[in-house]
């Protein structure tokens, strides 16, 4: 029975998503499987840190804590150097955190008893992540130990994601056939990974989808652009937001360990007269702690003559987070905000991080996407095991280019639009589809050769 020429156009337009599903998933598949495991572990950071350095974080609750001066004295007594940051405790049973640079240049985080001023023992600095073991973790995550082309490849593989679940969605729909199946149907082989391969994309694709978009503010391409944008239509950091102050060449992000997302770019205010006497630890403390900024906070030191105080919280109810900067001399608060200052798009940043970090909801946010990358290192070993299962014997196995190449204009269309959308993953496309046409004509000469 002869095809009609929509049915042949559309079983050529299946084989060249299958192909370009196939080939792209291969791919990315290693990025993937990073993601993923380094994602499952690092939502439950604050959680092994504590198992993993319990004497160090946790302390009997007491009566009366020390003054922060006390507190940092003490650090400095056992780990002579430069203080840089004071992280008071953020419950009655937490250790304060000392931030200390060494003659050496190193940093390190000092942990101090808030009762009785002893010193528990020290880690070099981790930052966000809270320790050396986790920030591994999240440096592996983002592949930021190959640099820059790191960044730019975990930003590829985030956009194909996107589109990996797209054309999954197109090759699970029925079309009228008993496919798209939503259980486990076959018992074993190949049929059995389809299976298992489709039922785990098509119930975890959304999660999927909201990892990949909500990383993508981290990347370099995608999110400088997002930033950027962000910022000039005043959906990010509003402009002029610090009011005609000067402003130093510092970003926010060198100076805390956590800040909102649209703000690490932004400058540090300058400190007035650099003649003056610096404030005490202890006011500012005091300051920051009356203008209501909540339990986790940590204050960074100035950073020169003209630097200044910032205190910043990133709490995981993220209405709560929180950046102040004080001059160091008068104590004068030079800027103060909150979730509620940002704009639209920053707004919707900083939620959408929360929840891609596990913070926003608790444990279920934890349990939740836990279970979404479960779905990923499933989705990436069930492709593999049917790429295995299909290839011949001394072949990779990828679907035939199709001889029908008429696909609709609108999938072109929205071909281009996604590569427009994710500039590298439309990079990629380009190298795909130049690859494409080079078998594609190396195929017509041979069979005219024959």
């Amino acid at each position: 029975m002869t095809e009609t020429p929509n049915r042949a156009a559309g079983a050529a337009l299946y084989r060249a998503v299958w192909r370009w599903h196939f080939i792209a998933g291969l791919v990315i598949l290693p990025f993937v499987l990073i993601l993923a495991v380094t994602g499952g572990i690092y939502l439950f950071k604050d959680e092994i840190n504590d198992a993993a350095y319990t004497r160090l974080r946790l302390v009997e609750a007491g009566s009366t804590q020390l003054a922060p001066s006390q507190i940092t004295a003490a650090a400095l007594e056992a780990h002579p150097g430069t203080l840089y940051s004071y992280a008071p405790p953020a419950a009655a049973d937490r250790s304060a955190a000392v931030g200390i640079r060494g003659e050496d240049g190193l940093k390190d985080t000092v942990y101090v008893d808030p009762y009785s001023g002893t010193v528990l023992g020290h880690l070099w600095d981790g930052g966000a992540a809270g320790s050396p073991a986790m920030y591994v973790v999240r440096k592996l995550h983002s592949l930021e130990y190959v640099g820059w082309f790191g960044n730019r490849l975990i930003e590829l593989a985030a956009g194909w994601m996107v589109l990996l679940v797209g054309t999954g969605i197109y090759l699970w729909w029925p079309r009228g056939r008993k496919l798209g199946t939503v259980s486990i149907k076959a018992s074993r082989g190949r049929p059995w990974w389809r299976d298992l391969h489709a039922v785990t994309g098509i119930y975890t694709g959304a999660f999927i989808v909201f990892l990949a978009m909500t990383g993508l503010p981290w990347s370099g391409v995608w999110g400088g652009k997002f930033y950027d944008y962000a910022y000039a239509l005043g959906l990010g950091m509003p402009d002029g937001y610090w009011s005609g102050k000067p402003v130093s060449t510092v970003p926010v992000g060198d100076v805390v360990n956590r800040a909102p997302w649209i703000m690490e770019k932004q400058p540090l205010p300058l400190s007035g007269d650099s003649a003056g006497v610096p404030q005490a630890l202890d006011s500012v403390v005091a300051t920051v702690e009356g203008l209501g900024l909540v339990p986790g906070y940590a204050v960074s030191m100035p950073n020169g003559p003209d630097g200044v105080f910032t205190a910043s919280v990133y709490p995981d109810d993220i209405s709560d987070e929180r950046v102040i900067h004080l001059d160091q001399y008068s104590g004068e608060v030079l800027y103060d905000a909150g979730l509620a200052d940002l704009g639209a798009l920053g707004w919707a940043a900083e939620w959408g991080i929360s929840i891609h970090m596990g913070q926003a909801w608790g444990l279920a946010n934890q349990l939740v996407l836990l279970a979404a990358c479960a779905a990923m290192v499933m989705l990436c070993v069930s492709a593999a095991m049917m790429w295995w299962k299909r290839r011949p014997s001394g072949a990779l196995g990828v679907p035939q280019v199709p001889a029908d190449w008429r696909i609709p204009r609108t999938l072109l269309l929205m071909a281009v639009a996604a590569g427009i959308f994710f500039p590298l993953v439309g990079l990629s496309m380009l190298v795909l589809a130049a690859v494409e046409i080079v078998v594609h004509l190396s195929r017509r000469r041979r069979l005219r050769a024959a």
